[in-house]
């Protein structure tokens, strides 16, 4: 029997009995929130797993933390042969994985590989976080410590390898296949004599370091090590956007969104175990950037709090329902009488959100965060009437007149008069539903797109139809600002409206329109056909049936802005550029921040009816980028962006030289 067997099956034991015992009770608490299904498609799920989590697609893209992040997530993938490898040693001290032949060559050889990008890597985090201190990676003390006691774990692991495998070149852990070049160059500064010895105490430094790291991850923030792969595999498939319905009809529910932890899904508290603290999501935040107190990463971090901090309880609680003489200390009671929305997440902080997604694009482990914040709104909103006093009036309108507005239903169709529009009532049968949408129906500047849109349409001989006065908000700012009980009315008052005609296609001039319909509508029974008027434009275009004028313009410039609702939620990026690239003249600019990279507007979220209270204003921030490229004109697609950008360009006295377009009416000037 070696002498390592004893001591080491003690340590074998106790590492993987607390670490089982730990990640146990993690599970366990995650079980108490609501049951979601996320079992469905395994290969989608798998090629996604493959693609973010171990080809780190979304960690690249901030590509200098990325390339560090890399190092160090490969380097320890292939750690794990050689991990298994100094496990198998302390059974027999000759273990080796030799026998893999050639195999065990390249092992080997990029182990080495990884060996010496690791420990780039660990330096890089380390100047990174606490020499250059880049600003999101700025925590408070516990997380400072956190990070150095992990990139030290890593490090002595590391570390502790390369000498071993230096110095095992002179033991007979040493074997013909083994291909080491580094550790070899490193074992000639080793004596015969003292090689041994090293070896040893590097191997008993190596394990222990191992299993004290592996016990160590469930109380860091670093447990994503463990959990971002389940993460990236059960995130959701379908577009992250569409919001979940609330059945109003089931009995014995009596609650509805987010008031506590247990309310939150399986997979919302596998996220925060999964946040990895590195404040992507709050850096592209539009909230935070303009001096808010919103922050993305904070959402989620407090989710963590909450669970770890009520879920004991609520077990102690369950574990003795039989015993009457059970009591709560006063810190549990103290900590049950918390509120969930108001002592962990801040209230005014999740009515900041603009709903853009930019969090979700940017997180490296498919973090699901706009759907945890309306959750939490509509707790607020159909629970405790607790919304912001802005809200109450665009409620009261929606729930009076379907739209935002006070104006009468009876108007929705006005701007149409002496456009040769038809309704679908006068029709019947037709080919395209032009879904006007409130903004097109009320606004006075959004009107005009909704002209400009028609007389394209009309130019183009398609068969196309408004349902006017029968027309209701889409219930898009209702879902999104927590108001889903009114939403859900206006919703299937849409779908049995629209039940009365036959068409082939929706087609709408609002990307907040375009992803309801696309992406919600489905989840309560339709299957309709749902395109931008963008992406409706270029398909004109490439057919022939809308030609452009021969004759150039004068040459001007364009920057175009990417709405969140169509861009980011929907990938909706070449078709929008194509309609006008194709101008002749026109110049399009991009600007700093352009496709899934864009800035939010700032109106999403319910924000459009909202006073910016805090900070710098979204729209301002937005603009000042739009204008840096000195254009002639801002192409936009959207209506509310529209609303927000004009706003932003009169703010900044940029009005008569700078004009404000929709894509639509763009084209509409340079179409015969």
């Amino acid at each position: 029997m070696s002498y390592r067997l004893i001591p080491f099956l003690i340590i074998l034991t106790g590492a993987i009995f607390f670490l089982s015992k730990n990640l146990k009770k993690m599970y366990s608490y995650m079980m108490m929130a609501q049951p979601e299904n996320r079992f469905d498609h395994p290969l989608k799920r798998i090629f996604r797993t493959l693609s973010i989590a171990i080809g780190q697609s979304k960690i690249m893209r901030d590509k200098t933390a990325g390339i560090v992040h890399i190092c160090i997530f490969w380097g320890f993938l292939i750690f794990l042969f050689s991990a298994t490898e100094s496990v198998g040693q302390g059974f027999y001290p000759a273990f080796s994985w030799n026998f893999l032949g050639y195999l065990y060559s390249l092992i080997t050889f990029t182990t080495e590989i990884f060996t010496i990008l690791i420990v780039i890597g660990i330096f890089a985090a380390i100047i990174r976080r606490f020499v250059i201190k880049i600003p999101r990676l700025q925590g408070d003390a516990d997380e400072r410590k956190d990070a150095l006691i992990v990139l030290g774990a890593i490090f002595t692991i590391t570390l502790s390898l390369i000498v071993q495998n230096a110095t095992g070149t002179y033991t007979e852990v040493a074997n013909y296949y083994a291909f080491r070049p580094v550790s070899i160059w490193i074992g000639h500064f080793f004596s015969l004599g003292s090689a041994e010895v090293v070896y040893e105490i590097c191997w008993w430094i190596h394990i222990i370091a191992i299993f004290s790291f592996a016990n160590y991850l469930p109380f860091s923030k670093h447990f994503h090590v463990y959990t971002s792969i389940p993460n990236v595999y059960f995130s959701q498939l379908t577009p992250v956007n569409s919001l979940k319905p609330i059945n109003f009809e089931e009995e014995g529910v009596e609650k509805f969104g987010v008031v506590d932890f247990e309310d939150l899904t399986w997979k919302n508290v596998l996220d925060s175990y999964t946040c990895t603290h590195c404040n992507r999501c709050t850096s592209v935040c539009p909230a935070k950037t303009t001096g808010k107190i919103l922050s993305p990463r904070e959402i989620i971090v407090q989710i963590k709090e909450r669970t770890m901090d009520k879920a004991p309880i609520l077990q102690k609680i369950e574990a003795n329902k039989n015993n009457p003489d059970f009591t709560l200390t006063e810190a549990e009671q103290a900590i049950l009488e918390k509120k969930f929305i108001g002592d962990y997440e801040s209230v005014e902080a999740l009515w900041q959100c603009t709903t853009c997604g930019a969090c979700m694009q940017e997180c490296p482990v498919a973090i699901e965060h706009v759907p945890t914040i309306v959750g939490m709104r509509r707790s607020l909103v159909m629970m405790e009437s607790n919304f912001p006093a802005e809200l109450q009036g665009a409620f009261t309108n929606f729930e009076n007149n379907a739209s935002p507005w006070a104006f009468s239903p009876m108007e929705r169709a006005d701007w149409a008069e002496g456009h040769n529009v038809k309704t679908a009532a006068e029709l019947q049968e037709f080919d395209v539903l032009f879904w006007v949408g409130c903004a097109g129906s009320f606004d006075d500047r959004a009107k005009k797109v909704s002209v400009a849109f028609s007389e394209l349409m009309n130019k183009a001989g398609i068969n196309f139809a408004i349902l006017g006065t029968e027309e209701q908000c889409n219930g898009d700012t209702l879902r999104r600002s927590g108001n889903e009980y009114l939403a859900d009315m206006l919703v299937k008052a849409n779908i049995a409206t629209m039940g009365q005609y036959k068409f082939n296609k929706i087609v709408t001039t609002c990307p907040h329109c375009f992803n309801t319909f696309k992406n919600d509508y489905p989840l309560f029974g339709t299957s309709y056909e749902v395109v931008h008027h963008t992406i409706f434009l270029q398909e004109l275009l490439e057919q022939g049936k809308l030609k452009l004028k021969e004759n150039s313009n004068d040459p001007f410039k364009v920057t175009y802005h990417d709405s969140c609702y169509l861009g980011r939620y929907n990938s909706v990026y070449s078709e929008p550029r194509e309609v006008i690239k194709g101008i002749p003249g026109l110049n399009v600019i991009e600007p700093r921040r352009n496709k899934d990279r864009g800035l939010c507007c700032g109106a999403g979220g319910g924000q459009m009816y909202m006073e910016e209270l805090v900070g710098k204003r979204v729209n301002i921030e937005r603009t000042e980028e739009l204008l840096e490229s000195n254009p002639d004109v801002i192409a936009l697609n959207c209506p509310f962006c529209m609303t927000m950008i004009t706003d932003g360009v009169k703010a900044k006295d940029m009005d008569e030289k700078v004009k404000v377009k929709d894509i639509s009416e763009i084209l509409l000037e340079n179409v015969e």
